[in-house]
């Protein structure tokens, strides 16, 4: 963000934001270092702002990872993480789950995930502080908001069967400070979502019971984030968080 300049069009959708949208949880989230952005409002704006991007990400020190629209570093603070910025669009008129390649870059895209663009539709800027390299610094940046966050990550879910993506819905459903039912959430912010059914009745029967893969997706995690966990109980809550979830948005 300090090498971008300013506030970019893309809108941060997972890595952090559970954490930013569940900060008052007493169960803590399981960290990543993947940082997931939505770049749709990207995409619609101009090519030079993807240029920007690019560029911004080779001097943080960023390099593609075998795909466009995957980049890593490693860094050191302590511990040695690799940390990957991996970037996604919701385009309409391109096929899903196929890469777009941004023209005006060298070697940037982005995955076109079915669902992601719920994200850039449901957005709030936040503050984010951090000491780079000694150096104090605080940038702004768009963060989806609940409901972006919850029909994003469905429609990822669904598109790519990732035990994380199951676990950070339930994690969300159960923890956010909002205290706000999820599905009221979506519909506040989206009114009726018919075309998210079959990501919906995907996502209701990875949770259907306790043998399922999003329940243990979901037990598996929290567990060992917190041995002392009834793990019975931590699949129960996920699996009634998530029927209620569907039962009301379908």
């Amino acid at each position: 963000m300090h090498f971008y300049g300013e506030t970019p069009a893309f809108v941060l959708l997972g890595g952090l934001v559970p954490q930013l949208l569940c900060a008052a949880a007493t169960m803590p989230h399981a960290g990543t270092t993947d940082i997931d952005v939505q770049v749709d409002l990207e995409i619609a704006s101009d090519s030079a702002g993807a240029r920007r991007l690019e560029v911004a990400l080779r001097d943080a020190g960023f390099e593609p990872e075998g795909e466009v629209w995957r980049w890593q570093t490693t860094t050191s603070h302590g511990t040695t993480a690799v940390v990957k910025f991996e970037l996604l669009a919701d385009q309409e008129d391109r096929p899903a789950d196929r890469v777009i390649t941004f023209l005006s870059c060298e070697a940037l895209g982005a995955a076109n995930i079915r669902g992601t663009g719920y994200a850039a539709r449901d957005v709030r800027e936040m503050q984010l502080s951090a000491d780079a390299d000694g150096v104090p610094r605080t940038v702004t940046i768009r963060v989806t908001g609940l409901a972006g966050f919850l029909l994003a990550k469905v429609g990822a879910a669904k598109s790519r069967s990732k035990p994380r993506d199951w676990y950070d819905i339930a994690y969300v459903l159960l923890h956010n400070d909002e205290r706000l039912d999820g599905a009221e959430a979506v519909r506040i912010a989206f009114g009726p979502v018919p075309q998210v059914r079959t990501a919906l009745l995907d996502l209701r029967a990875n949770f259907d019971d306790e043998t399922c893969q999003g329940t243990r997706a979901y037990v598996d995690q929290v567990t060992l984030d917190d041995p002392e966990l009834d793990p019975v109980q931590a699949g129960a809550d996920a699996m009634l968080a998530v029927r209620a979830f569907c039962a009301s948005l379908l």
